[in-house]
């Protein structure tokens, strides 16, 4: 097991490192007078984001809706007695990272060896690779980080006989002096994405497991969300699939060895059914471990999540906040019918829905005020496609504000993302390595 601290020393260093990164051209928006200056010493400066310098187009993450997401999810986890395990593919930011462990996140779930390293380098302690991994560089590389820190908990799927074998191949091969704890991944059904298709498929995975001794079985995994055509009848039969996998298992004396077993699920739009079925999960030869990886939760989103979140469904147990803006200026406006603002693909999230006008603020006078008639239409390289309707009040010089639908793609736009409170004070910045 890991240590108490779920972050290690040398983490920590790095992590208050990031305060001295010097602001150059390297990062998108920030004001050209604070070239030079560390990244501390600009958040210390609490520069207004409208007024202090810097360039549009500008994305800015809502210090508030962050905090309260955060939150949220940590009083959700508790309350139905889950561990969490955020997945940092959402905004491979190390700082947003601590505050999901200070939360009490379990770990922070990868999805490919680069993301595990960057892990690794600020320290994390317990890191959950959602995926098989069968790269003997990246075998090799976990193989040296086990036996460099007996405090470092690491688990990945398998969902094959022969990404077992690989796997014991390339650790065999590195002289790997710890087994890697793995997961036997059910798939969510035909024409689903990764997994092991049936129960008798699983068995064998966890057989092949079994043979080598750089290997150990500490549970059962999978994702819901690529359930066929999903809803929640759907994805709660899968999920007691799960559960009476990780039962059948146990009672078959397949998790020997094991300290506790891992029954991990819960994408960002099923985490309610999730829970629902976890508190279902009878008691095993040791203890039990509700493994949930949501990730979108920490930024939440004005379209794709707004729309899926199960808080939909349960609005008693909270709200999340969409925490993302972009802003940009108009920058041509040929006709009375359509406008031209300086962000594009290079700047916003598109790949599930376009950008969503929100609010206007003057380019005159700094007020602002609602984006009523005005919609985006498109995006191009580096500008923004908008319609107006009659009436609407839209100028060259105006900000215009837009929320964003899937943060994941959002994140990975930006190296150094402005926190903002609702007062325009920038009291950080969130540095993200993709």
């Amino acid at each position: 097991m890991a240590a108490d601290h779920p972050v290690t020393p040398a983490g920590l260093a790095e992590l208050a490192g990031l305060a001295d990164e010097r602001v150059d051209h390297r990062f998108k928006a920030l004001p050209p007078d604070a070239d030079g200056l560390t990244v501390g010493a600009l958040a210390a400066e609490r520069r207004n984001l409208f007024t202090g310098g810097f360039t549009t187009p500008v994305l800015a993450l809502s210090a508030e809706s962050v905090e309260h997401n955060l939150a949220l999810l940590e009083a959700y986890a508790e309350r139905h007695g889950l561990a969490f395990a955020p997945h940092g593919k959402t905004s491979m930011s190390p700082q947003l990272f601590a505050d999901q462990l200070k939360r009490g996140a379990w770990g922070i779930t990868a999805a490919v060896p680069h993301q595990a390293r960057v892990y690794r380098a600020y320290g994390i302690r317990r890191i959950f690779l959602a995926n098989e991994l069968v790269d003997p560089v990246a075998l090799r590389w976990l193989a040296g980080e086990l036996a460099a820190d007996p405090e470092f908990h690491f688990v990945c799927y398998v969902d094959s006989v022969r990404g077992v074998e690989l796997m014991d191949e390339a650790l065999r091969t590195a002289g790997a002096s710890r087994p890697v704890d793995v997961v036997v991944e059910l798939g969510a059904g035909e024409g689903a994405r990764t997994g092991a298709r049936t129960e008798a498929d699983c068995a064998a995975v966890a057989d092949a497991v079994a043979s080598t001794g750089t290997l150990r079985l500490v549970g059962v995994a999978g994702y819901e969300g690529e359930v066929p055509d999903a809803s929640p009848e759907r994805v709660r039969d899968w999920l007691h699939r799960l559960v009476a996998l990780a039962a059948d298992f146990d009672k078959a004396g397949r998790f020997a060895g094991a300290d506790a077993v891992l029954v991990s699920a819960g994408g960002s739009a099923w985490f309610d059914t999730v829970a629902e079925v976890f508190a279902e999960i009878p008691e095993l030869s040791v203890p039990v471990v509700k493994l949930l990886r949501s990730g979108a939760y920490v930024s939440h989103d004005d379209g794709h999540y707004r729309r899926l979140t199960p808080f939909n469904r349960v609005s008693e147990e909270g709200t999340l906040r969409p925490a993302f803006r972009l802003w940009a200026q108009v920058v041509s406006r040929p006709t009375a019918e359509q406008a031209f603002l300086n962000a594009g693909k290079r700047d916003a999230a598109y790949d599930l829905d376009l950008p969503e006008a929100q609010v206007i603020r003057s380019g005159r006078d700094g007020s602002v005020r609602a984006a009523t008639g005005v919609t985006v239409t498109g995006l191009s390289d580096q500008h923004t496609w908008v319609r107006t309707e009659a009436g609407a009040e839209l100028e060259v010089g105006d900000w215009v504000g837009m929320g964003l639908s899937h943060p994941c793609t959002s994140f990975d736009k930006w190296q150094l993302i402005p926190l903002v409170e609702a007062d325009g004070t920038v009291t950080d910045y969130i540095r993200t390595f993709f």
